[in-house]
């Protein structure tokens, strides 16, 4: 076969060679991985040899390399360059994976040769990895039918490939219904309010699309937050502030009401099968949390406490409005929230966050974070102009250590675009692990959608949009610097409510004067980024934060609801997300609205009762960056230990061992309550 995915990539680093790929490639190539993976589970299984942990759970671990070389290129390039082609053949290429992997848990043969293992671990001298391994085969099979009979097997498959093709059918819902809106201004005067780089990366996006002279705006973030906060016109925050939440609620071709409702029907059926209250029970099995109880727990506690706050800060702003020319308490809508939130905040400390943006060019935000990375870790990176990227506008570099070795290779993509979904993520096109007696080291991606350069400025950023740079990279070194044996263990391969910890903690840095002199200099006159708004950027840290804390509460709320509850009962997704969330609700929630059918999250990210891992890892990071602070957020024996304990061991032990491992104890809620505002 002449397929460049299943060849050895003669390439920089071994890295992807985009420019040979077609999609024709992609449905050849992963029938060609299964095969072999499929061929190496044989003679795993036909071993006749005395089964050992080297011939079975390190012969399992390295039986689908191939698979994984194809489809982390397939899956990351339908996440950020995507087509109705592309989509077409994800709707053959993820059932085929999805077989693939039952094929391989419901393999009885395969799955006694792992039990023979697991249930002698004791005996076989094991280290901490390969215990960590060993256990994470054998529940993997167990968790995913293993113990079943033959007819609840053959259940399973079909439960799982109809949830594979609902949770495709889900994701380009949501993308067609944010690539069909569009909002074309041809009269300026209805633009009051916005900025000038708003305004003009609308005209520059009209130009693109034959709109000369006209203003046009989308539900991309870098489009459609500008709009709804800053454009005195209510009427046009109102149309796409409904644009917005209306999507894929509609019951046009693209309405997600059905889908949601038949996923979670499907995966309370797969608990059920498996043993399991629900598929909440299910999921946090494999979690710190531990259980819904505790979840549920969880948010409440944090919801007695923001909750109080919210209502203060709601009530402080809506009086703001009203004696400013805005509307009244009972007029008050969400599209009203972000305008008024922003007039607040320069009233209250003087703080435009338009003034912040000539500090923060991209590429100087970029630069930033590498510098945080050298002094943190020793990392350097460097330009390259040689690795092959999958559109123009990626970045590529490769990362060594202070020793010059190589760490690994950095992708960086930026921009929106058509085929490219909306948020920001951090994912690998190899991920990290140990080959041959070779450390193979990973390649890694961050994913954005910043605002693109105008023909009179650069990128800049937001504040906002800082720290989420700030966020994915965080991810990045997670990736980055693992050193781990086994790729499944590596880099974020970690429990999903520990995974946000180096995200989250990252951020810190964005808030610190010491960082912050680092990069953010007006791009312009090169002036450092002032002292005073350094005070606002960190006065204004906490604004609104019971609001904040309050929305975000609402969505772990909302994620139990649907995973806890008898989807027998569920009639009416709205209704249903109404009470699920009505404890959080302090404005009525607005007719033709609904967060669910676009909560990609939960329906098609892999989030599925785990939304509030956000919150959960936010107590995490808010006390590690204690330890910073106390020694110096630049401390090297600090970041040593952050390193050494968290960022190289991926999920090769429990993470709250690994934890205590770096802060010598438990975590308490006690630093974020008290950096968020809410003691």
């Amino acid at each position: 076969m002449n397929n460049p995915l299943i060849e050895k990539f003669n390439t920089p680093f071994e890295t992807t060679p985009f420019k040979d790929i077609e999609l024709s490639h992609f449905l050849p190539a992963i029938k060609h991985a299964i095969d072999e993976a499929k061929s190496n589970v044989n003679t795993l299984v036909n071993n006749t040899e005395k089964s050992t942990f080297s011939n079975v759970c390190v012969a399992l671990e390295e039986s689908d390399k191939l698979v994984s070389q194809v489809s982390l290129v397939f899956f990351n390039l339908l996440s950020a360059e995507s087509n109705e082609e592309m989509q077409a053949i994800a709707k053959e290429f993820s059932p085929m994976m999805t077989e693939y992997s039952n094929d391989v848990l419901l393999n009885e043969k395969l799955f006694h040769k792992v039990k023979e293992i697991y249930d002698s671990r004791n005996d076989r001298n094991l280290n901490t990895e390969e215990m960590r391994l060993l256990e994470k085969q054998y529940k993997s099979f167990a968790r995913n039918g293993a113990l079943l009979n033959e007819e609840q097997k053959e259940k399973l498959r079909t439960i799982d490939q109809e949830l594979s093709k609902l949770s495709l059918s889900f994701s380009d819902n949501v993308l067609a219904e944010t690539n069909s809106f569009e909002l074309i201004i041809s009269d300026i005067n209805e633009l009051k309010g916005l900025p000038e780089s708003a305004l003009e990366a609308a005209a520059l996006s009209a130009k693109e699309k034959g709109h000369d002279g006209s203003w046009r705006f989308t539900l991309d973030y870098p489009s459609y937050v500008p709009l709804v906060t800053y454009a005195d016109n209510r009427e046009l925050r109102e149309k796409m502030y409904r644009a917005f939440t209306s999507r894929s609620f509609k019951n046009n071709e693209y309405d997600n009401q059905t889908n949601v409702k038949l996923i979670v029907k499907l995966r309370q059926e797969r608990a059920e099968l498996l043993g399991y209250k629900n598929h909440a029970e299910f999921i946090l099995e494999e979690r710190m949390a531990g259980t819904p109880s505790a979840v549920t727990e969880f948010l409440d506690n944090f919801l007695e406490k923001a909750k109080p706050v919210a209502a203060k800060e709601l009530n402080e702003l809506i009086t703001f409005a009203t004696e400013n020319g805005g509307p009244s308490k009972d007029d008050f809508r969400p599209w009203d929230s972000s305008y008024w939130s922003d007039k607040l905040k320069k009233e209250k400390f003087d703080f435009d966050s338009e003034k912040l943006k000539p500090y923060f060019k991209l590429e100087n935000v970029i630069d930033g974070v590498f510098q945080i990375a050298n002094k943190l870790y020793g990392l350097r990176f460097k330009e390259r102009k040689d690795i092959p990227t999958y559109h123009e506008d990626v970045k590529t570099y490769e990362v060594v250590d202070s020793d010059d070795r190589h760490v690994a290779v950095f992708y960086g993509d930026f921009f929106p675009r058509e085929g490219k979904r909306a948020g920001a993520w951090m994912t690998e096109f190899r991920e990290q692990f140990h080959a041959g007696g070779q450390d193979v080291r990973p390649h890694v991606s961050n994913v954005c959608n910043f605002s693109k350069p105008t023909e009179t400025k650069p990128s800049l950023l937001t504040f906002n949009e800082v720290t989420t740079l700030f966020h994915e990279f965080g991810h990045g070194l997670h990736g980055m610097l693992s050193k781990c044996k086994f790729a499944s263990l590596s880099g974020p391969n970690v429990y999903w409510d520990f995974v946000e910890l180096p995200s989250q903690v990252l951020e810190n840095w964005a808030f610190e004067k010491e960082c912050l002199d680092l990069f953010a200099s007006h791009y312009e006159t090169g002036e450092k980024i002032p002292q005073d708004l350094i005070d606002k950027i960190k006065k204004t840290a906490s604004f609104q934060e019971g609001m904040m804390t309050l929305r975000q509460i609402s969505f772990g709320m909302l994620d139990m609801a649907w995973h806890t509850t008898d989807p027998s009962t569920i009639s009416d997704v709205g209704e249903f997300e109404k009470k699920a969330m009505e404890k959080c609700m302090l404005l009525d929630p607005v007719e033709g609205s609904s967060m669910s059918v676009a909560f990609s999250h939960i329906f098609s990210g892999g989030y599925s009762a785990g939304y509030y891992s956000y919150k959960w890892a936010e107590v995490l990071d808010a006390d590690a960056f204690e330890a910073f602070k106390e020694n110096g957020i630049f401390h090297r024996e600090t970041a040593d230990r952050f390193r050494e304990c968290i960022l190289e061991r991926g999920g090769t032990e429990d993470p709250m061992k690994l934890y205590e491992n770096f802060r010598g104890k438990k975590p308490t809620p006690d630093a974020l309550l008290k950096r968020a505002g809410l003691l």
